[in-house]
């Protein structure tokens, strides 16, 4: 069992039914034709998928395990995600739920190069939680800004991210933002601010790998990427070229997969090398539920297989009144970003993200 893949469906079957809807399913995401048409004794007894367990959640319901040969991905994130999910992710009653890698397959993928612990030495922080904003809106040109972001760091922040929807766009191309931003923080630094700037890669690969060069050229180490738009393929060819930088994953596009979101955020993003994670707080403006968050955010920072913790990014629609809220809920090991509520201050945004910062390092845990 140490070399396979333990997956977890959740299928929607009648009871009646669900044997051979299990059967089908291992079957489809292993071999993907008939057994009998197979006459490799290896093929049959290593490489056909298993029926581990089955169990029934509510009526109508159930949970399927499969067993899967970890020899079908070798060291290939993107061929992980094919056989976890490839074919089946084509029928609307599945969900990928769940995945337990052997040790051997997590290690050869290499996991988060920094982590939080990286992450927090990049802002001069100790245990506390970091603090992050973003740069919105699109079609503001490079020097508007690298304006917001020297306000920004003015204020304390320790991370500022574009926003994913920058890009290479023409009213902000990516190598004229990058300029001017680092050279706003670099003037910021000087008085002591700690504030590091993630600036959004995009395009195919050769263009991520030229906009990765670039930001180092500027002294900077740490960036935005969205998984399943760059492709995790992709992904992991630069964080394995690029040992040096931290990557910030960011879940667009992570809604379209039905695969469950601590699964392929809190896991799956973490083992190809995401150092912290953005994903939809609850009450937020999307529909996580606690319990989706709480449990996204214990598989990212999870004691497994020797990986580094990979940071929780909370986001989508926060406020500072919910500072408290989520430190209590997360813990220290958590990344707070707050965007478009600090951007409401305006003129004020230097105070209002002083204001944020000095929430979340005043903040006390009461037992």
């Amino acid at each position: 069992m140490h070399s396979r893949l333990q997956a977890t469906y959740r299928l929607r079957c009648d009871a009646r039914s669900i044997d051979a809807r299990a059967e089908a399913l291992a079957v489809e995401q292993s071999v993907e034709m008939p057994l009998a048409a197979i006459s490799d004794d290896f093929v049959r007894a290593e490489i056909v998928g298993r029926v581990e367990a089955i169990r029934e959640v509510e009526p109508g319901l159930f949970e399927v395990a499969v067993s899967l040969a970890s020899a079908t991905v070798g060291d290939d994130s993107g061929q992980l995600l094919n056989m976890l999910f490839g074919n089946s992710s084509l029928q609307d009653d599945v969900v990928l739920w769940d995945v337990v890698l052997p040790p051997v397959l997590s290690l050869a993928l290499g996991g988060p190069r920094h982590g939080v612990e990286g992450l927090r030495r990049r802002a001069g922080a100790g245990q506390r939680a970091l603090t992050c904003s973003a740069l919105k809106p699109q079609g503001l040109p490079a020097a508007a800004l690298a304006d917001l972001a020297a306000r920004f760091a003015q204020g304390g922040i320790d991370f500022i991210k574009d926003d994913h929807g920058l890009a290479d766009q023409a009213y902000s191309p990516f190598a004229e933002r990058v300029g001017a931003v680092a050279a706003r923080l670099g003037a910021v630094r000087r008085s002591g601010a700690p504030a590091q700037y993630a600036p959004s890669l995009s395009g195919d690969l050769a263009t991520m790998q030229q906009q990765l060069a670039c930001a180092r050229d500027h002294g900077i180490d740490t960036v935005l990427i969205a998984p399943m738009v760059a492709g995790l393929a992709n992904f992991h060819r630069l964080v394995k070229d690029h040992p040096g930088v931290a990557f910030i994953a960011h879940p667009s596009m992570a809604g379209a997969t039905r695969i469950a979101p601590p699964c392929l955020l809190g896991k799956l993003f973490r083992v190809i090398g995401a150092d912290a994670v953005v994903f939809p707080n609850h009450g937020g403006r999307f529909g996580y539920s606690p319990q989706t968050c709480r449990t996204l955010a214990e598989a990212a920072l999870a004691d497994r297989d020797g990986l580094r913790p990979c940071l929780p990014v909370p986001a989508g629609g926060m406020t500072r009144d919910r500072v408290a809220e989520m430190l209590e809920f997360y813990g220290p090991d958590v990344m707070l970003l707050i965007g478009g509520n600090l951007l409401e201050a305006r003129e004020q945004l230097v105070e209002a993200t002083a204001a944020f910062v000095a929430d979340v390092h005043g903040y006390q845990h009461e037992p």
